[in-house]
């Protein structure tokens, strides 16, 4: 056993040296190659689509698409419009055009949380990029459908309706969609969407973080009193451990929300977690997260290629709201992250992973789903974050 163990050690000592000394390509001509990249590869994903579904991941060999009413069905789109943004490249354009058009009915979705991700990062591109007034209406539309999820005596938006596990369950995944609240009440729409972000983030705040800043996944409330009944996992190792996709939701929801408001508490909240990330001995040298921060087996165990490129993103952005060493740090991670991502170990080869971009991102461990795979939303915020490095800091 002694012998296995120094074996593995050595080996991760090696490709630590080896990743240290490899050449890096400048940052500039990798964003460029790789706008290129996937403008040319979601041609490929684009073929592995069944009219009416939208893309999700590919197992096995095989293309795993699902219904619009699925939390995903907005990334795909997203992800087009930035791949457009960047190459001009019509035929892009076109599809992009194409899958929102899918999306439309969605509007009027009353069914979970999840508005934001699918209509906001769909058409909140498209319109900031098209300034389609059409657009705009269906992004205020999609508002409103969210805040008939907001619950008074709670002070939190209701992510997943009641069932057998919970009576009124709050996921940190519900943060990322105060965007598209904030965003249509500073754009016309209902002052009270902003409010409702607002309430929520503050409960959130109140509930939902421990003193070390890392985040439960679920806190479970008494939908008649708002007391809390429980903290808890659905997707994490364990009830008390920290699952890595959930601290970059949490990361980028409170940067994003000081972004909206300048709220300080929102600043120091966002810093916070983003510590917690980056100095937690568990974060890997390359810097993409296991898929739980305490989960089982480390240094075996599964890596989260979606979490990274999540945390990516969201300290990009940070670093526009700090200076210093803070924001020198928040960029350095941020860079290791991306370098990491664009690399052979995470980046498909032309033509292979389905057409998606990265591999080895994972789902749910606990759940036996989506584990070392592709997933749509890992290209999403890969490529926003490239989108962000190009526009802030060359």
């Amino acid at each position: 056993m002694k012998k296995i163990n120094l074996a593995a050690t050595l080996l991760l000592f090696v490709g630590s040296v080896s990743y240290a000394q490899s050449p890096k390509k400048p940052m500039a001509q990798l964003i460029n190659d790789e706008f290129k990249f996937a403008a040319s590869q979601y041609q490929v994903l684009a073929k592995n689509i069944p009219a009416g579904k939208t893309p999700q991941s590919f197992d096995k060999g095989k293309s795993v698409n699902y219904d619009i009413k699925w939390w995903c069905s907005g990334f795909y789109s997203g992800s087009l419009w930035y791949i457009y943004e960047q190459t001009k490249n019509e035929q892009v354009k076109n599809e992009a055009e194409a899958a929102l058009k899918v999306l439309e009915p969605n509007q009027t979705f009353t069914g979970n949380h999840d508005l934001g991700f699918m209509m906001y990062c769909s058409f909140g591109n498209g319109y900031r990029i098209t300034k389609n007034p059409a657009y705009k209406e269906i992004i205020q539309r999609s508002a409103q459908s969210l805040s008939t999820r907001f619950r008074p005596k709670i002070q939190v938006i209701q992510s997943w309706d009641k069932n057998k596990y919970w009576e009124c369950p709050v996921i940190i995944d519900n943060m990322m969609n105060l965007e598209m609240l904030n965003w249509a009440s500073d754009n016309g729409g209902n002052p009270k969407y902003k409010e409702i972000a607002v309430t929520h983030a503050n409960t959130t705040i109140k509930n939902h973080f421990r003193p070390d800043f890392s985040s439960y996944h679920v806190v479970d409330y008494n939908p008649q009193t708002g007391d809390v009944l429980k903290k808890a996992t659905w997707q994490g190792a364990a009830n008390c451990s920290a699952w890595s996709r959930g601290q970059g939701w949490a990361l980028y929801g409170y940067t994003m929300m000081y972004r909206f408001t300048k709220d300080q508490n929102y600043l120091k909240q966002a810093k916070g977690i983003a510590n917690y990330i980056l100095n937690h001995p568990n974060l890997p040298a390359d810097k993409i997260p296991y898929w739980d921060f305490d989960a089982p087996l480390i240094p075996y165990a599964k890596r989260d290629a979606s979490a990274g490129a999540i945390i990516a993103s969201a300290l990009l952005e940070l670093g526009q709201y700090t200076d210093g060493k803070e924001k020198a740090d928040f960029k350095s991670a941020a860079e290791t992250m991306i370098y990491s991502l664009a690399s052979d170990t995470y980046r498909a080869k032309a033509g292979e992973n389905g057409g998606f971009l990265l591999m080895h991102s994972t789902g749910a461990f606990p759940l036996n789903s989506e584990i070392d795979v592709p997933l749509v939303y890992a290209d999403y915020y890969y490529l926003e974050a490239l989108a962000r490095y190009k526009k802030w800091y060359l």
